[in-house]
């Protein structure tokens, strides 16, 4: 039969064994997500970019016809250019004052509609205008056209 002592040097080595493998699963883990966290933040930037390029050449060439181009489907395009975000930061919450925006002093909160506004983007004909003659191809290019 074992003495206390040696029930204590058993229990000890199988834990330090355990407790070795628990550490290097949890680092691998760790690493791994956070190579995951930077490829997602990767994909994000392209997919944003790829917003950005559809939403400035939309007076050039439509949805459609840079799918055909492209062997890319126009959901995959249509998505990448309604998701783009542009020139607003992510939300974030307001500390001391309600309502008030980041930033502003106390009792200088502005009613809405009394900043500053964004540049008119009023499209011209030419920019309106489906550069496909369907009737599929039409409304496509009417949803990118709301979307942007």
């Amino acid at each position: 039969m074992a003495t206390p002592e040696e029930i204590r040097l058993r229990i000890e080595q199988a834990d330090t064994a355990r407790s070795a493998r628990r550490a290097t699963a949890a680092q691998q883990i760790g690493e791994l997500a956070q190579r995951r966290a930077a490829i997602i933040e990767q994909l994000e930037d392209i997919e944003r970019e790829l917003g950005d390029i559809l939403a400035e050449a939309q007076d050039v060439i439509g949805i459609d016809e840079l799918a055909e181009f492209t062997d890319l489907k126009p959901a995959d395009l249509t998505a990448w250019l309604a998701g783009r975000k542009t020139g607003r930061g992510k939300r974030r919450k307001t500390t001391g004052t309600t309502g008030a925006p980041l930033g502003a002093q106390p009792g200088t909160h502005r009613a809405p509609g009394t900043g500053t506004s964004a540049p008119d983007r009023t499209r011209t004909p030419r920019e309106t205008q489906p550069l496909s003659s369907g009737a599929a191809d039409d409304a496509t290019e009417h949803l990118v056209a709301r979307a942007s």
